[in-house]
């Protein structure tokens, strides 16, 4: 199957994602594209709703040295209160980057690629990519965490990519 990156004003991008139960021949299948797409786009991280997969599932580069990891049927079980702001992007809202508040630790729950089950604790940059993928998988974008003046402000760049993802979606 040929995956096409999904765009800000694709439908998929707004559903909930349904969560993953076999983790068979396809599943593998589908992560080693999502790595492929990932790094061919340059991104940090990607979840299966922005290729068009709405299931639970993201994968991502903290750029550490320790490679790629992927998330299946990702959980935050705990958000710190201490914040931390840094600008982040996204595949499907090209050109946009803008500061965005999240919880500088996370405790986690998630499956590996063979079904595992895994807890661990995030912090920092690990901890925001585990955050904006998990907002993927239930219909939030990054942009949705900005002030209505910031998105007012970004409103004709938002109607532009909303434009071609319709073309994309119409080819």
């Amino acid at each position: 199957m040929e995956f096409k990156l999904r765009y800000y004003g694709d439908p998929i991008l707004r559903q909930k994602a349904q969560p993953i139960d076999d983790f068979g021949e396809e599943l593998q299948s589908l992560i080693d594209d999502m790595v492929r797409i990932m790094y061919a786009e340059d991104g940090a991280g990607l979840a299966g709703p922005q290729i068009g997969v709405s299931k639970r599932i993201f994968v991502g580069d903290d750029n550490s040295g320790d490679g790629w990891r992927v998330y299946i049927n990702p959980e935050i079980l705990e958000l710190s209160e201490e914040k931390e702001v840094a600008e982040e992007g996204c595949l499907s809202v090209p050109d946009i980057f803008e500061n965005v508040e999240r919880a500088k630790t996370i405790k986690v729950r998630y499956n590996d690629r063979e079904g595992n089950v895994h807890e661990e604790n995030l912090s920092s940059y690990k901890a925001r990519i585990f955050q904006h993928e998990t907002d993927h998988l239930n219909g939030t974008l990054f942009i949705d965490h900005l002030s209505t003046l910031k998105k007012r402000l970004l409103k004709k760049k938002l109607d532009l990519i909303k434009k071609m993802a319709k073309e994309k979606a119409d080819e």
